[in-house]
């Protein structure tokens, strides 16, 4: 069974996903996606590395990588207060700084979209959801699935033709932050991982 609520622990890989409350959607216009994605690049990147995202009109899917303790002991201001913690409580003040960033961009969005949409209340689902990626089979399941979500759910025919996941990424020299040098090395050439994505995917490949 899946478990929504695990923690977010250093050094750990998971895919991280969440829709919009009911029948809302998260972006209306291509300013919408652009925006999430600088906010996600101001919360996000400083405390794990991305592999791979898909923002679809109601949700999102990441692939990421929570960086290890040296990089997240420095983004922590009052860590000279706590760096006599034991162990236990330490790994807690990370893990509760890491979901802090992931709630501090969904809010961030919420009140932007929310002023521009003259609208109310909660966007995002809460808690949001994540599943830890155990071994590299299961990370290029989840890269796959994340690039091949457009297709999935019918918007387009080909994954390179959603404007608004990593896939097209892949395929050029602009600099990125994505780990795309890991990802290419991972489906073993940029040739396979272009063969693997014209395969069809499934919703149930995450069921533990």
């Amino acid at each position: 069974m899946k478990n929504y609520y695990i923690s977010l622990e250093l050094d750990n890989y998971y895919h991280i996903y969440n829709h919009a409350v009911g029948q809302d959607v998260l972006f209306k216009k291509k300013e919408n996606y652009n925006f999430f994605l600088k906010k996600y690049s101001e919360y996000i990147n400083p405390i794990a590395d991305t592999f791979a995202y898909c923002l679809m009109p109601n949700h999102f899917h990441f692939a990421v990588k929570i960086k290890d303790e040296k990089v997240i002991r420095t983004k922590l201001q009052d860590f000279t207060k706590i760096r006599d913690f034991g162990r236990l409580e330490l790994m807690k003040v990370y893990e509760k700084y890491i979901s802090k960033q992931f709630s501090n961009l969904f809010s961030s969005y919420t009140q932007s979209f929310n002023r521009q949409q003259n609208r109310k209340g909660t966007l995002f689902m809460k808690p949001f959801k994540r599943i830890r990626i155990k071994n590299e089979i299961y990370l290029k399941n989840a890269i796959h699935y994340i690039h091949y979500n457009p297709v999935y759910h019918g918007f387009v025919d080909n994954s390179g033709d959603w404007k608004f996941s990593s896939y097209n990424s892949f395929f050029t020299k602009k600099e990125t932050k994505l780990k795309r040098k890991e990802v290419i090395e991972l489906f073993g050439d940029l040739d396979n991982f272009y063969f693997v994505h014209k395969k069809e995917t499934d919703d149930n490949i995450f069921d533990e």
